[in-house]
């Protein structure tokens, strides 16, 4: 073999790698998810965002729940028979607040029993989702999050705040549209909150849960750990199985050229 066509070999397996070791990422989680259901005789749902980057510029591009999620999602509960559970997989920092609740009330509505798993976060849409679950699973370090609405750049509770503590005369009239907006999404999702609890809780537990969840109690990326979790009442485990833990490792992050973190990928034990 000449050595341009050993060249050209060798651009084209260069230039081809990128998709061979996606392709390999693909078949390696399917056959992960195929091992987990049978173990668990469940449906194994994943619903994983990883920031990507633009495959031309590079630009990275930040994914969040969107209206295909909750397709995708809402087609794979439909073809899951009553009796057999859910395992949904979330690591998300949330999303639009209507594919989040579509998703949550197709879980919530499941006959079967359906899981949660948080291997590391599930934020705000994310937290909306797993509220629809009978059981969360969540790993030591895992976090949830509050699920108050916002508007814009602004969180929905601190634009009635601002606006209740100044005279209607000092306040510019968008500022007031978006004050009225405001109010109308903390009371929608407060609502879509309790649809989501009841049944799991009495009544006077449910609306303080959705009170301290959708008004504005911390900040939108308060950090709910599963320790909090389980103060709150929430029907949090963290027996999370390992195979969840590997499952994301076939989702990696897309590399920078020098990566943030870096270490020997092996367990260390102590020297005896």
């Amino acid at each position: 073999m000449a050595t341009t066509e050993i060249f050209w070999l060798f651009l084209i397996f260069i230039a081809l790698q990128p998709l061979i070791k996606q392709k390999a990422m693909e078949f390696a989680r399917k056959r992960l998810l195929v091992k987990m259901e049978q173990k668990r005789s469940s449906r194994m749902i994943l619903l994983v965002h990883r920031q990507e980057t633009m495959a031309l510029l590079g630009f990275p591009i930040f994914r969040y729940i969107d209206i295909h999620d909750s397709e995708q999602v809402i087609r794979a509960i439909h073809l899951t028979d009553d009796d057999v559970p859910i395992d949904l997989v979330l690591h998300t920092p949330g999303g639009l607040v209507l594919p989040s609740t579509q998703i949550a009330r197709a879980l919530k509505k499941h006959k079967g029993k359906v899981t949660v798993f948080v291997p590391h976060y599930a934020m705000s849409g994310g937290t909306l989702i797993a509220l629809a679950a009978d059981e969360i699973v969540m790993s030591e370090h895992a976090v949830l999050g509050p699920v108050d609405p916002q508007i814009g750049q602004f969180p929905a509770a601190s634009l009635l705040r601002a606006v209740a503590k100044k005279p209607v005369a000092e306040v510019d009239d968008s500022t007031l549209i978006l004050a009225d907006q405001a109010e109308k999404a903390i009371s929608e999702v407060r609502n879509s909150v309790l649809e989501l609890l009841d049944q799991k809780f009495p009544p006077e537990k449910a609306e303080e849960l959705a009170r301290l969840l959708t008004e504005g109690t911390w900040t939108h990326d308060f950090a709910i750990t599963f320790e909090a979790a389980g103060t709150l009442g929430l029907p949090v485990s963290s027996e999370i199985p390992r195979e969840i833990l590997q499952l994301m490792s076939l989702f990696p992050q897309p590399m920078r050229q020098i990566p943030a973190v870096e270490y020997i990928p092996f367990p260390r034990r102590p020297k005896r």
